[in-house]
């Protein structure tokens, strides 16, 4: 039976488009993946292409995928805390933090962004997973006066060396000296926004907040012509650049299977606040024991991958499976094969040597240093 080379996959209304989807057609995206029942878009030129305008100038991103969980009331902070393992006591108004959502049994659930708007106002920037459906579940046997709701919020991101520039030239000297992690509320000629200084790509960055879904073209446009000049292009979120900076995707880095300490954060883990969370037990069991995996990073040899792996990649160590790799791409900026894995402790120092069943045959693997190129975001 014959296989077609480019099968047509229908997704009908069920899949949302983001308030700037008609924008990402019209300035020629190529290609789209499906994230948080929303169409996510990848590239325009190339992926390599957009890599290069990300690390050389500055980037617009449609990231409307990153859905909000809007958390009210007067129990808002409370309920919010209970969500997460990271202490918020010091989190204050117009501060953003990465936060874990956990499990009873201590597995991840979303590594979001939390926003703190006001005393009992939070949002939840989410990574590839239905947090909302969690936490109205949460909130319906937790006791407290909770509002959860998707408000009418739509993300862009900015990034790149250039991006502060194009922010000043859209909004001036004191938003483009955000400190990292922190958000301003505006109205941009009556557009309501916030703009926070994160990003996902190692970068210079700002993200970018729409709070009404009508002015998405307008707002889009605003930011493309005020970039004109240091020559700003729409891009997608850049899967070599994340890897090359040792961020991690949910879904594909991280998943309910896992739980922080694998992951060598720990700091996002406060076990000794007095404050009660989903996963409190679990996780100080698992933190007494010691995981028994860990993330580390691999650089793989032989030619230049042609694309990102689709498909998790067995670890092995003289045959026997020790791990996998779970994000593995080629790095034209470093000029080598780099990639995430997961494996068991006894197998994850440094310099140790593996196998790797990639989908062109084996390749060697060496663990090497996180991140392969330092992230920038902070500078």
């Amino acid at each position: 039976m014959q296989t077609h080379s480019s099968p047509l996959i229908g997704f009908g209304s069920r899949v949302r488009p983001s308030a700037y989807f008609d924008a990402t057609r019209r300035y020629g995206c190529k290609a789209y993946s499906v994230y948080n029942h929303m169409y996510m878009p990848l590239y325009y030129e190339s992926p390599e292409a957009d890599y290069w305008r990300l690390v050389n100038d500055v980037t617009l991103w449609d990231v409307g995928v990153e859905r909000q969980v809007e958390i009210t009331g007067p129990d808002a902070a409370r309920f919010t805390q209970y969500l997460t393992p990271r202490n918020l006591s010091k989190c204050v108004v117009g501060q953003c933090k990465y936060v874990f959502i956990t499990s009873e049994q201590g597995g991840i659930i979303n590594d979001p962004v939390l926003l703190r708007l006001d005393d009992n106002h939070f949002w939840l920037s989410l990574a590839d997973s239905d947090v909302l459906l969690w936490a109205k579940g949460v909130a319906v046997h937790s006791g407290m006066d909770v509002q959860i709701e998707e408000p009418d919020v739509h993300p862009l991101q900015l990034q790149g060396p250039q991006a502060p520039r194009v922010i000043q030239a859209l909004l001036g000297d004191e938003i483009a000296a955000l400190r990292y992690f922190w958000f301003r509320e505006l109205d941009l000629d009556g557009i309501p926004i916030v703009v926070s200084r994160t990003g996902w790509s190692g970068e210079r960055g700002y993200e970018i907040y729409l709070r009404d879904s009508q002015y998405g073209d307008r707002l889009w446009e605003r930011i493309m012509e005020a970039g004109k000049q240091f020559n700003i292009a729409p891009a997608g979120t850049s899967a070599i650049r994340r890897i090359e900076a040792g961020m991690l995707s949910y879904g594909t880095d991280i998943t309910i299977e896992n739980n922080p300490f694998e992951l060598g954060m720990e700091r996002l883990v406060d076990l000794e606040q007095e404050a009660d969370f989903i996963g409190k037990e679990a996780l100080t069991e698992i933190k007494t024991r010691g995981p028994h995996r860990k993330l580390v990073g691999m650089q793989l040899d032989g030619e230049p991958l042609e694309a990102p792996n689709l498909r998790h990649w067995p670890v092995k160590n003289k045959d026997h499976r020790v791990g996998h790799v779970s994000s593995c791409v080629y790095s034209p900026g470093l000029q080598r094969n780099i990639g995430l894995a997961m494996v068991v402790v006894e197998f994850a120092a440094l310099g140790s040597t593996f196998t790797v069943d990639a989908i062109d045959g084996v390749r060697s693997a060496e663990i090497v240093p996180l991140p392969f190129a330092q992230p920038k975001q902070t500078s």
